[in-house]
């Protein structure tokens, strides 16, 4: 069998220097994109929707019995078991990606994903909040590592322009899982009593079972990073990759992986735009997180719908985020722009927020919920795609992904901490307060770094200045993305 074949394990040398962008035909690099798209972005997406639910299910099993049985509804317990998820989370993401390149992510990704599922059947013994607490900051330790880890080996096969719509998808996928989620939980609540078992505890142990068949056909499905030579079973050909990774060299001039240091890794945090990546992170995550912790509580006590109908009903609004997040990144890529998209996101969601939280008809309010699930939800893959699209380098690209997820997981814990229980009889607006000014903040960084990349795309039409060539030698016609 020619050891360039697709069918099997592969392990051989890519030969880049050999590879041209054109040497196949538009049709054949087609072909090979779809191929990458159904193997890459599919698993890792079914292995995001899978980490969503099993971090966001909390909400569901609150409402069908959790809260009363573990005693979450004293004081500010149910958030503080929420947002301690988020102290590991943040903690353990920084080193991930270095981990992620340097042990593959077949073993490291299914590794981190069965070690989670299983933590997730244990919520489902536990009998008391402290157990439910100590299991939350396990389970934050082992996710920590997937969602910076997926989004840099994303990155590393797709040039800048490819990339708004695969982060969408993926994200959709992940958005479907939120939409699902009250219903899978609806249904499994009716094995109450099955095996001595509330119908809560049957949400962790089914989907903790699931979470692991999952993380171990990832091991046989996830692929590598394009230029190494590890095995990966049934994938392109050493020629096919070396293409890739061409391509990608000429888009950005970043393929070249160099020797890890850790003073080359860290030295991207001087780059004040990373931190404002991160700033749109935390602010769009305040905004995602307080919504898929408490929407299902907010219908059920705010807006008057019974427990059932609270599940059921989370289902319609992240259904149509998943459509418009895809439409919105799509653009994005085709006519080649990241802020205003992002732009558009935001005012979306400063729709949403007032509409929720103080029209006078409950039905009205709801409607209110699309709007935000669509903007927050979309903004993640649209931040994500501008940071992308506006780095060069590996290992600033490895360190830019980590500081924005673990920046997120920061707003992660604020979108714990906003909708509090005893705000409950004003509405939460102190909450939906905090939900306004992330929004504002979104916007504000957003301008800030357009106007930075018009002023140095200025400077580098007149050549007076390199861009983002810290790390890599400089690629005179890189011009940063708007």
């Amino acid at each position: 069998m020619d050891s360039d074949s697709s069918s099997g394990h592969e392990k051989s040398r890519i030969d880049v220097e050999a590879s041209s962008v054109d040497e196949y035909t538009p049709q054949e690099a087609k072909g090979i994109m779809q191929r990458i798209d159904r193997r890459l972005v599919t698993v890792t997406g079914l292995m995001y929707c899978i980490s969503v639910m099993d971090r966001t299910n909390l909400g569901a099993a609150y409402v069908a019995g959790l809260g009363k049985d573990l005693q979450l509804t004293i004081d500010n317990r149910y958030s503080i078991v929420t947002l301690i998820f988020f102290v590991t989370y943040i903690i353990f993401q920084p080193p991930s990606t270095v981990i992620c390149r340097k042990l593959g992510p077949r073993p490291f990704l299914a590794f981190i994903t069965i070690a989670w599922g299983i933590v997730l059947i244990g919520f489902g013994l536990v009998h008391n909040w402290g157990g439910l607490l100590a299991l939350r900051l396990v389970l934050g330790l082992f996710e920590a590592g997937f969602f910076p880890s997926v989004i840099y080996l994303l990155s590393t096969w797709y040039t800048r322009f490819e990339m708004g719509k695969r982060y969408a998808f993926f994200y959709v996928i992940g958005c479907l899982a939120s939409a699902f989620s009250g219903i899978i939980a609806f249904g499994l609540i009716h094995l109450d009593g099955r095996a001595n078992l509330a119908g809560w505890r049957w949400i962790f142990v089914v989907e903790g079972l699931l979470t692991v068949v999952i993380g171990a056909g990832g091991y046989w499905l996830l692929v590598d990073f394009p230029d190494s030579d590890r095995k990966v079973w049934g994938f392109l050909s050493s020629k096919e990759r070396a293409w890739v990774v061409q391509k990608v060299k000429n888009d950005r001039g970043d393929s070249d992986v160099t020797e890890f240091n850790l003073k080359k890794f860290l030295g991207a945090a001087a780059d004040w735009r990373i931190w404002a990546y991160g700033g749109m992170g935390l602010g769009t995550s305040t905004i995602n997180y307080s919504f898929s912790f408490f929407l299902p509580i907010i219908l059920n006590r705010n807006l008057g719908f019974s427990t059932a109908a609270s599940q059921i009903l989370v289902a319609p609004p992240y259904g149509f985020a998943a459509i418009y997040m895809f439409g919105i990144n799509y653009l994005g890529d085709k006519f080649k722009y990241r802020g205003p998209v992002i732009v558009i996101n935001m005012i979306l969601c400063l729709i949403g927020v007032p509409i929720l939280g103080w029209h006078s008809n409950n039905y009205v309010r709801y409607f209110g919920a699309f709007l935000i699930c669509a903007g927050a939800n979309a903004n993640l893959p649209s931040a994500l795609a501008l940071q992308g699209t506006n780095i060069r380098g590996q290992w600033k690209r490895a360190f830019c992904s980590a500081m924005f997820v673990g920046l997120a997981g920061i707003g992660g814990i604020a979108g714990a901490l906003v909708f509090r229980a005893q705000d409950a009889a004003t509405g939460y607006k102190p909450g939906l307060y905090a939900c306004i000014t992330a929004a504002l903040l979104v916007l504000v960084l957003t301008a800030i770094c357009d106007i930075s990349y018009y002023r140095d795309n200025q400077a580098a039409d007149r050549g007076e200045k390199h861009l983002e060539c810290d790390e890599d030698a400089p690629q005179p016609d890189y011009r940063y993305t708007l």
